[in-house]
């Protein structure tokens, strides 16, 4: 279960010494009263319940972020969209002084987590864009690499191999030193694009581009990427050596990618156990 989806009241939040003033106390309440009438279901209420919170902020600050993540539960939850991505728009304006780094960074992760689970891929474009752009004033870096890798999956999943290019340029350019090579401090990253770019590449079968990316993704040393990477990029190599006849280095790869897709919880370990037995043949 996401962030996105539970209660995390004190996480982030900040209090000072007159916490107790009237104006939170106030907002507090408020905020409180609305959480009540989105447990008894009443979720138009609810909804006007939290938008009174917005209304009472004097400035932006921790219970009006919150709000609006509650606002963005309820309208998905309704299968209101364009709500959803007027409430976000307006949480996101809180990103840069409202609310810590940390907790504006998490909070935004958890509902892209929970967003990317929607098949309407018209509005997960939209989101992952109006975050993007959001994130240049913010210049949370970690972020932006985040929201554009799940961007470029959007757009590999949609078969949008253009646009594809175009994230993966900038991704690209973001984990390159002054001189234009690839920054090996940021392993873990290069190999995300890499495992991205394998994908495109095996889609459209540029076989000479797949050996090219393989070559490089084994040369990364400083890196600790998701099982998933690696069993995306092993399974490449695996299938480079078994086109080159190269059987023992292919089996190696197919045990390597059926180890991680294994341990990831991924349907391909199958596919890599087929391969296995066929390099072993």
């Amino acid at each position: 279960m996401s962030d996105f989806d539970m209660d995390d009241e004190d996480y982030g939040l900040q209090y000072s010494d007159d916490s107790g003033s009237e104006p939170d106390v106030a907002l507090e309440n408020q905020y409180y009263a609305a959480k009540a009438l989105k447990s008894e279901g009443n979720q138009s209420a609810a909804l006007t319940s939290f938008q009174r919170v917005l209304e009472l902020e004097t400035e932006k600050g921790d219970w009006g972020f919150k709000a609006l993540k509650q606002m963005m539960k309820l309208t998905f939850s309704m299968g209101r969209f364009e709500q959803v991505l007027t409430h976000y728009k307006q949480l996101l304006t809180y990103i840069r002084s409202a609310v810590t780094k940390n907790y504006a960074e998490k909070s935004i992760n958890s509902i892209l987590d929970h967003i990317s689970g929607s098949k309407n891929k018209e509005l997960l474009q939209k989101f992952y864009q109006i975050t993007l752009d959001a994130l240049k004033e913010a210049r949370n870096e970690r972020l932006w690499f985040k929201t554009n890798t799940k961007l470029g999956k959007l757009y590999f999943d949609m078969k949008e191999f253009d646009k594809l290019k175009q994230v993966l340029k900038q991704l690209r350019n973001s984990c390159q030193t002054e001189s234009g090579e690839d920054d090996q401090k940021k392993g873990t990253q290069l190999l995300e694009i890499y495992a991205l770019e394998i994908q495109m590449y095996t889609e459209q079968k540029n076989n000479k581009a797949l050996q090219q990316l393989y070559d490089q993704s084994i040369h990364v040393k400083s890196a600790i990427p998701h099982p998933l990477i690696m069993g995306t990029i092993r399974e490449c190599g695996g299938k480079m050596h078994l086109r080159n006849a190269e059987f023992d280095k292919a089996h190696t790869d197919f045990f390597e990618a059926f180890k991680n897709y294994d341990e990831s919880g991924s349907s391909r370990r199958i596919l890599c156990l087929k391969y296995l037995v066929l390099a072993n043949m």
